[in-house]
């Protein structure tokens, strides 16, 4: 069987542990060109009254590199 190619694809899913408004209410892992980022959004509504989503993408090595530093 081949491993399935996740280059340039990503999955969100929704935040069942959100806590606060400032908790995003999907996220998931984004792959672009080979490199893994977070990333979340929050649902919002716009001040003509239609609903989007605001973003946030962190590089997830970065993040993983300072969860590492922080342990010792």
């Amino acid at each position: 069987m081949e491993k399935y190619d996740n280059t340039n694809s990503g999955a969100m899913f929704k935040n069942n542990r959100k806590e606060k408004e400032t908790h995003p209410d999907i996220g998931g892992v984004l792959n672009v060109e080979g490199k893994d980022y977070y990333i979340n959004a929050w649902k919002k509504t716009s001040k003509a009254g239609d609903p989007f989503y605001s973003l946030s993408v962190k590089l997830k090595e970065a993040k993983e590199a300072v969860a590492s530093e922080e342990a010792f």
